[in-house]
């Protein structure tokens, strides 16, 4: 050491233990840096952990969506509501629904849903809510399946004020118990102690809708369809308020039955294949010009029935008819209403159909008036009725004129009684020139004589409708 003690630097912060070499610098240094490093990249994974929980906690903020149907402010305990959830994002995890009326809360229901379900929809009703007639409001809540809120979820609550009602309709007839034979028509006014949604009599299938009158009376024209008997003719009221009650009461009627004529009607090549051509466009499949035939007497006849019933429910609220109702000037009945037809071809029996109007006959394209006042409701071609016109009179009473060759007016035209509508024709299944005319109570053929009478119309209709009270 030449003699001379070497000093060591002493770093500062720097310790010696004795018996144990001393740390050089540069390693102090470095496992320093190693300790700040480590204690980043602890900081840098704990901030990773920190900003992905968030993202998961707040990637999802968008409630779920709610609505409710019927969207109606009165209600009954037959109505049932139809709650519907949705959220596209995290799927659903609850829904509940609460009646709340004053200070009280009334939980209906409340479902959990497995498997996040992204929609949900469910039917109800508030039968069993204990609610009393009155003002309430309504509350549906549905939560989604997100960790916003830690786990909480989003949630979307909406409310509804609502009317709760559940008294019945009470129907009053005003009109006395009807007589009413087998393939004709009547008609009946009632009141109720509240206004209806719906109000409307039944015949077995068969649905008769009535109208609310300025007076606030309502008036149904309904008919004894000529497929019953008297002892299955059975006529119910029915009323449905704007809360969903319904009440229903059995009609008094006085049935009578009616004996309808049968006829034969022969079926010649050169009638069908006259026809063909006019029938190809609806029965395009038919083999032969025979089976075409019974195709469009059959299968089209029934489609045709159907757009009658259609066309039938095309009808004002109010009476628009006056008086007895006039046909085809000086012409002759060539058939009658109901009649039960056998059709023959080559001596053998191929079909079976009824006839459900009346058949007029004067000269070749005979200037067709209109029946009595109305609106237009149909005017063009319909299978087996070729050229038609359906006019409506109010309350589902329409006439029916077809076969024509003319057609002069158009849907929608206002006509008068003995306006020129067409010209009589034998078009359709027509095997001559005629009119072929009805009456129809919401597109259910009636046998037309009645109101060609103006006296069955005083008695029956005018008479009861417009002041016959019951004693």
């Amino acid at each position: 050491m030449n003699g001379h003690a070497r000093i060591q630097p002493r770093a500062a912060g720097i310790s010696f233990t004795p018996g144990q070499p001393a740390l050089s610098g540069k390693r102090y240094f470095r496992d320093v840096h190693m300790k700040k490093t480590a204690s980043l990249f602890i900081l840098i994974v704990i901030i990773l952990i920190l900003a992905g929980g968030g993202y998961f906690l707040m990637k999802d903020m968008t409630p779920p969506s709610v609505t409710l149907t019927p969207q109606t402010e009165r209600i009954g305990p037959a109505v049932n509501l139809r709650l519907a959830a949705e959220d596209s994002s995290s799927g659903l995890k609850s829904v509940t629904v609460f009646t709340r009326r004053n200070d009280q809360v009334t939980k209906v229901l409340e479902k959990e849903l497995d498997g996040r379900p992204k929609t949900f929809a469910l039917d109800f009703n508030l039968k069993d809510a204990g609610l009393p007639d009155g003002s309430f409001i309504l509350e549906i809540k549905a939560v989604d399946a997100s960790w916003a809120g830690f786990g909480r979820g989003n949630a979307a609550t909406r409310t509804f004020n609502m009317r709760y009602d559940s008294v019945l309709p009470r129907i009053a007839i005003r009109t006395l118990t009807p007589y009413v034979r087998r393939g004709g028509s009547t008609a009946i006014a009632f009141t109720l102690n509240k206004e209806a949604a719906q109000a409307w009599v039944s015949v077995a299938d068969f649905t008769f809708p009535a109208f609310r009158q300025e007076n606030g009376e309502y008036v149904c024209f309904f008919a004894f369809p000529y497929t019953m008997t008297t002892r299955d003719f059975k006529p119910v009221l029915h009323a449905v308020d704007f809360s969903g009650n319904t009440a229903s009461r059995r009609v008094p009627v006085m049935a009578l039955d009616r004996v309808f004529k049968e006829d034969t009607i022969k079926l010649s090549d050169a009638f069908i294949e006259s026809k063909d051509a006019e029938f190809m466009s609806s029965v395009p499949d038919a083999a032969t010009p025979l089976e075409r035939y019974l195709k469009m007497n059959g299968e089209v006849r029934l489609a045709n029935d159907t757009k009658l019933c259609e066309i039938g429910r095309n009808t004002a609220p109010v009476r628009l008819w006056s008086g007895m109702f006039k046909t085809l000037p000086n012409a002759a009945n060539r058939a009658g209403f109901a009649e039960k037809r056998t059709y023959i071809y080559r001596g053998q029996p191929v079909d079976q159909q009824t006839h459900l109007g009346l058949d007029l006959a004067s000269v070749a394209h005979a200037k067709v008036p209109a029946a009595n006042h109305g609106k237009v409701v149909f005017a063009g071609e319909l299978g087996i009725y070729g050229n038609m016109i359906v006019i409506d009179h109010g309350q589902n009473l329409q006439s029916l004129y077809s076969h024509l060759s003319e057609i002069h007016v158009s849907e929608a035209a206002e006509v008068r009684q003995g306006d020129i509508i067409g010209r009589t024709g034998a078009t359709g299944m027509a095997g001559g020139d005629h009119l072929h005319f009805t009456m129809l109570i919401s597109g259910l053929p009636v046998t037309p004589i009645e109101w060609l009478d103006p006296k069955w119309i005083h008695n029956n209709i005018t008479s009861r409708l417009d002041g016959e009270a019951l004693q």
